[in-house]
């Protein structure tokens, strides 16, 4: 018995160019990032004690896991 190759008539797998964003279309965006990602920090690691916007204990408790697992000491 004879084995025979596949044909030839698969199509070769072509990937997609990719899109060239320019750096102007980017920066509100990280600039929003940044942002977002500064106020994280704040709430996570100093919304307490002094510097404490919020009164009570609600956002300390709600983010409480998330600072020791950072390394923010709270007790």
């Amino acid at each position: 018995m004879s084995y025979s190759a596949p044909s030839s008539r698969i199509a070769p797998v072509t990937g997609a160019a990719p899109i060239a964003i320019p750096a102007k279309a980017l920066l509100p965006w990280a600039m929003f990032g940044l942002l977002l990602s500064v106020i994280m920090l704040y709430f996570v690691g100093a919304e307490q004690g002094a510097l404490s916007l919020i009164s009570g204990q609600d956002v300390h408790e709600f983010v409480h896991d998330g600072r020791h697992l950072l390394g923010f000491p709270c007790h």
